[in-house]
């Protein structure tokens, strides 16, 4: 007879042990039996296999079985078994109880113990007198395995003496099958949170993968719009070119209709190719290729610049520009401080020209009001304007590139939705950001504030939002 690790007894050593002890051990060795079968077990049903296999020796069966409820159906299948007779092992497979009939049956179905004392002293069970001679047991006794949630089914211990239940091995059965049903519904969610987190690891994993697919596929749009741009600018600069020297009279004199046209002509070639510059500039700075030039300036001249070379302003608004003043000559006039900003002097024009620009597409009247402000450490440029304003739930992907937020194709406001999608990208990349605050119908305000002194940030990836 094999042994335990160390020298220790096996459990039919111990089942014969602990015939002879007292009740209240034996069902603490039950109780251990069980709690060893769940520790043991991968699937619930490792846990019935496991602790019929040393409980049934405990409380002197014969052989037992337990009979799961299957779903919804009326039938209860073979969920575990214990020596049960080698002849009849290929059938059991294709055992099924009905839910309502014969002791096991009634158990689950009624919810209580079905014992069956003498199958050969009750007339009424003549039918099961054969089964019980050809598997040789006498008595049974049938236990609902039942949680505060629903019956999970019915274990059922067969005896071959007559006499073998008594009143401390039907208290040990009962709690046998208390505990039984217990470990197996906790081991049914640990299977259920095992599931769970598998799916979840699958779920991160194709997310992973999606992610990965989407930062390439966005790689490759990126590619192409640099590459597009490039061979758009080539093309257009030359249209461009020929215009002028057709203005000028160097093919042939043109008559005023036709220095009209071309004027025209030239005008929407030139905002064809900013607009082409631009997003030649957005795919470089995404893509972390766009250089900052650094030089030492008044934080006037790049909004100066950027007046100079935005148009669209309509006649009834007027443009004004205030300096907030931080200090006071002796004479008592404030003046502004004189600070010299460090930074892109280009860039921080084309973000207020981008501004400005916007302001300018949605102010009809009233007045659009530039703020410049200089700080111990930064500039604030704000633009505040009396326009349409900016839906709240709008407010949210208005720097988004190629959004607006009229999308259709019927909108009054045009625009290809890259002026401040680029303006807050260059404003992160020299070190600051833009803010929106706006009220529908009231007008918006943008907020930009630049370092003064730029400092560039190696550790930063190329921007990919």
């Amino acid at each position: 007879m094999s042994r335990a690790n160390g020298g220790g007894v096996t459990t039919s050593e111990r089942v014969k042990a602990s015939a002879h002890v007292d009740p209240g051990v034996r069902e603490l060795i039950a109780v251990r039996e069980i709690v060893h079968a769940f520790l043991t077990a991968d699937r619930p049903e490792d846990v019935f296999q496991f602790a019929l296999d040393r409980v049934s020796p405990l409380v002197g069966a014969s052989f037992a079985c337990v009979y799961l409820i299957d779903g919804a159906s009326e039938l209860m299948r073979l969920g575990a078994v214990h020596n049960w007779p080698a002849q009849f092992s290929p059938f059991l497979g294709e055992m099924r109880v009905r839910l309502g009939f014969g002791p096991s049956g009634e158990a689950a179905s009624e919810r209580r113990t079905i014992e069956v004392t003498d199958v050969f002293a009750d007339p009424s069970l003549e039918d099961w007198q054969e089964v019980a001679t050809e598997l040789g047991f006498r008595s049974l006794v049938a236990l609902p395995l039942q949680t505060g949630q629903a019956v999970l089914g019915t274990v059922t211990f067969y005896f071959a003496d007559a006499r073998a239940l008594t009143t401390d091995t039907r208290s040990l059965l009962r709690m046998v099958a208390d505990q039984m049903a217990a470990t197996a519904e906790k081991a049914k969610l640990i299977e259920e949170l095992r599931r769970a987190n598998g799916a979840l690891v699958e779920s991160n994993a194709e997310l992973e993968r999606q992610y990965v697919a989407l930062l390439e596929a966005r790689r490759i749009k990126d590619e192409f719009l640099s590459n597009i741009s490039h061979e758009l600018r080539t093309p257009l600069t030359a249209v461009i070119g020929y215009i002028s020297l057709m203005q000028e009279g160097l093919a042939g004199p043109i008559t005023d209709e036709q220095q009209n046209t071309l004027g025209q002509v030239k005008g929407a070639s030139e905002q064809l190719l900013g607009l082409i510059g631009d997003l030649l500039e957005l795919t470089t700075l995404k893509r972390g290729g766009l250089e900052v030039v650094v030089s030492g300036f008044d934080p006037r001249e790049p909004l100066d610049l950027a007046i100079q070379n935005t148009p669209g302003r309509a006649k009834e608004v007027e443009l004004r520009i205030v300096e907030q003043r931080r200090t006071e000559a002796a004479d008592g006039e404030h003046r502004p401080p004189a600070r010299v900003m460090w930074s892109d002097k280009k860039k921080i024009a084309k973000i207020l020209a981008s501004l400005l620009s916007n302001a300018y597409k949605f102010t009809h009247a009233g007045e659009i009001r530039v703020d410049l402000e200089v700080l111990e450490d930064r500039v604030i440029y704000s633009v505040h304007d009396t326009g349409i304003g900016i839906a709240p739930e709008a407010q949210r992907y208005v720097f988004d590139e190629f959004r607006q937020v009229d999308g259709s194709l019927t909108r009054r406001y045009g625009g290809s939705g890259l002026g401040l999608a680029l303006a807050r990208r260059l404003a992160r990349l020299l070190g600051g950001d833009i803010v929106l605050v706006s009220t529908p119908s009231v007008g918006s305000t943008f907020r930009v504030e630049i370092p003064l002194a730029y400092e560039p940030n190696e550790e930063l990836p190329p921007d990919r939002n």
